[in-house]
């Protein structure tokens, strides 16, 4: 009678041991679900910021290339109209020349503008084609010198990591001319099996490195804390180095599991 007591007590202890761990596990399960779901709706909700933040600075670059490149070339050409009564027709024939150029330059600025902004163009293109389309654009500015070199076999990334990396590129474009005084602009792009890595540097004015201690950006402008929001929605790293008079080096470094081969 002893035995049996001792082997059921044993049983019935072993048995709430088994329900205590299935319960455990459950707990953990259900934790992990919670855990996971958290950080899905953490990720979409930080792609639906970017998207936003993307948007809207879309909507700031339009606004500003028909204001200072478009418009401009409007007003020269209704200024011409608006002269064409007065002068002689050697003038009047000058006049009419130098319209039909503006506008000619007006639609080809337009065709540019849309194709920059258009994100299936992009998601068709590749990264690669789109890099040099941006970067030709700027070169036929005439302001800047622009050297692009591209190493490894070239593979297609995820759509979504092509576009984000392409408006990282746009806004340190745009910064590079707005701010740097830079002349000449250098892109390389290093293809790896598993690591890809795109570099910008400018040899503009730079900043004060001391600034960038522990890669704190917050005290910047919005466009370098976008790219760096940015760049974690994808998880690649975004490193930032400068030197006063020297320019500034940009390097983007994004793992891959699997690339579009």
């Amino acid at each position: 009678m002893i035995k049996i007591f001792i082997i059921t007590t044993f049983l019935v202890i072993v048995a709430i041991g088994i329900i205590v761990l299935v319960l455990v596990y459950q707990k953990k399960q259900l934790q992990y679900i919670g855990e996971k779901k958290q950080l899905k709706d953490t990720y979409e909700k930080e792609i639906l910021e970017s998207k936003l933040e993307i948007q809207e600075q879309t909507l700031k670059y339009i606004s500003q290339e028909i204001h200072d490149n478009i418009g401009q070339a409007l007003s020269l050409v209704k200024l011409n109209i608006n002269t064409m009564n007065h002068g002689e027709p050697e003038l009047l024939q000058n006049k009419i020349s130098d319209s039909r150029q503006l506008i000619t330059k007006v639609i080809q600025d337009l065709r540019d503008l849309s194709r920059s902004l258009n994100t299936d163009y992009i998601m068709e293109s590749g990264l690669s084609k789109v890099i040099e389309y941006e970067l030709g654009m700027i070169k036929k500015s005439g302001v800047f010198e622009v050297v692009l070199e591209t190493q490894g076999d070239e593979y297609r990334l995820e759509n979504q990591q092509e576009l984000i990396l392409f408006r990282i590129l746009q806004e340190s474009l745009n910064n590079i001319i707005k701010h740097s005084r830079a002349t000449t602009i250098s892109i390389r792009v290093l293809y790896e099996p598993r690591l890809f890595t795109l570099t910008i540097k400018d040899n503009g004015v730079g900043f004060d490195a001391s600034q960038l201690d522990n890669n704190n950006y917050n005290k910047f402008g919005l466009g370098l804390r976008n790219m760096l929001s940015r760049a974690k929605i994808i998880n690649a790293s975004f490193k930032l180095t400068t030197t006063i008079n020297e320019g500034t080096f940009i390097t983007l470094t994004l793992p891959l599991e699997t690339a579009k081969l």
